[in-house]
């Protein structure tokens, strides 16, 4: 458990570049993250991915779940499971969770932060719902020297001016929500000085990096993998 909250950690074998915060998907911490986990470990970051959702109530379980019904082959359990994923994740939905999410993730990076060999560098990437709260902690957390998020939803436009780091927004071109919203991110980002590369992956869908899923881009994640390493590799571990 780290600061308060159910974590998985994935530390490497080897010498370590640096420490990640890994924000899962709005499925909750599911094995899937946990590989994630695993594989940048692999690459050398002691990476802490806590549990942020069973505070709202869903749990890796429930989250498993929910992941299971709506990617049903059968339209009709798919359409019966849309209600209930509503009715689940409302908890997360509300500004009174984040009002606890943000502290939350920020006490995590105090735990990485203690940590000798990390020395600093530290570097948050998130999926979906963990794309979301990866532009919120950037916004809150200076200590935060890079961030990755996969298809979050638009930061609060008012926080990004408070970014300090530099952001690497990787999407689908087929999620029509958040390529609607992305102009106006990528301005008030420029507006706002903030160093944010987007990397577009040509008709790839919302979630398309998680393998588990129906919307899996097995050309666009492997690609978009390698980007967020050299990424954080040149913000964090050079």
């Amino acid at each position: 458990m780290m600061a308060g909250i159910d974590s998985y950690v994935a530390t490497p074998s080897g010498p370590i570049k640096g420490g990640l915060v890994l924000i899962h998907e709005i499925w909750g911490l599911s094995d899937h993250i946990k590989q994630v986990a695993d594989r940048f470990a692999g690459e050398g970051y002691l990476t802490y991915a806590p549990d942020i959702l069973t505070h709202a109530g869903v749990t890796p379980k429930a989250g498993e779940e929910l992941q299971r019904l709506l990617a049903s082959p059968d339209p009709e359990t798919r359409q019966a499971a849309q209600p209930l994923m509503r009715e689940r994740t409302a908890p997360a939905h509300d500004p009174a969770y984040a009002q606890w999410a943000v502290p939350a993730l920020r006490e995590v990076v105090d735990d990485l932060q203690r940590r000798p060999a990390i020395d600093a560098r530290i570097g948050v990437v998130g999926f979906c719902f963990g794309g979301s709260y990866t532009f919120a902690l950037a916004a809150a957390d200076e200590r935060i020297l890079a961030a990755v998020p996969f298809y979050g939803s638009p930061p609060d436009l008012d926080q990004v001016p408070r970014i300090s780091c530099p952001v690497l927004g990787i999407y689908g071109s087929q999620d029509e929500r958040l390529m609607e919203s992305l102009p106006a991110v990528r301005g008030k980002m420029a507006e706002a000085g903030v160093d944010f590369t987007v990397k577009i992956y040509d008709g790839a869908q919302h979630a398309f990096f998680n393998e588990t899923g129906n919307r899996y881009d097995a050309e666009a994640a492997a690609h978009a993998w390698q980007l967020a390493l050299d990424f954080l590799d040149r913000h964090l571990a050079a």
